[in-house]
């Protein structure tokens, strides 16, 4: 009998088929899921990468209440179209604060993995308002209510603890000063030092939406501004070439 005919008995006995692709499928499941059970660490640790700020983090969730996370992935593959365009390719740390992460796969619009720093804080302003005025073929709807929805933090502490409780490293003074450090993140003129203390890296300080008051605006716009740059790209070597 050649391996034709054998595989024959397969494709004509549904019960048998069923028991063999049991079994395929749990040999391949305890390949790929057992290592996992002895390894400390999946996710490769990168330095530079933080938890969001409180301001960042209220943006975050604007940003996902909204739906933008719909029309623009937060993931740029290793290919040399997508490196071309949007920069370098994503890595796992990068999302490791998110829940959920925002990879997506539509892209609507641009990916926006490393849109921090691209545009100034006025052409965000704009592009939400108006994304037609700056990109005239876009069908993206226009968000400029969010100017005028003003946020106080009342419950950023809770939320900071939320995210503590599912792995994210906010500490006990995060979490006591998050009020502090939500307000202080949009004022140019506030005592900076404790925040920037507790999240070092890549924090944005400034009055993004360019108006009085701290609205969901600004929140929006400090998230945006700080994706992908946490991670300095000029020095950063994966492990596999260390």
């Amino acid at each position: 009998m050649g391996l034709l005919d054998k595989h024959s008995v397969l494709e004509r006995n549904a019960t048998l088929l069923l028991i063999f692709a049991f079994l395929v499928v749990t040999i391949g499941g305890i390949v790929e899921i057992a290592p996992l059970f002895y390894l400390e660490n999946v996710i490769e640790d990168v330095e530079g990468v933080r938890p969001y700020t409180p301001l960042e983090l209220t943006g975050r969730d604007v940003y996902i209440r909204e739906g933008c996370y719909l029309c623009h992935s937060q993931m740029i593959r290793p290919m040399r179209d997508e490196v071309e365009r949007y920069g370098h390719y994503s890595l796992a740390a990068e999302s490791k604060y998110d829940h959920p992460f925002q990879w997506g796969s539509k892209r609507t619009g641009p990916d926006l993995a490393r849109v921090g720093g691209r545009y100034s804080d006025a052409w965000h302003v704009d592009h939400l308002t108006n994304p037609q005025s700056v990109v005239p073929e876009s069908v993206m709807p226009k968000y400029g209510f969010l100017s005028n929805r003003m946020i106080d933090g009342r419950y950023i502490s809770d939320r900071l603890s939320t995210d503590a409780m599912v792995g994210v490293p906010y500490n006990s003074d995060m979490i006591e000063n998050a009020k502090a450090d939500f307000m202080a993140q949009a004022d140019p003129d506030a005592d900076t030092d404790g925040l920037l203390e507790r999240y070092p890296n890549a924090v944005n300080v400034r009055n993004f939406d360019g108006r009085p008051g701290l609205s969901e605006m600004d929140a929006l716009i400090a998230y945006l501004q700080v994706l992908g740059t946490m991670v300095d790209f000029s020095t950063f070597q994966p492990v596999a070439s260390r």
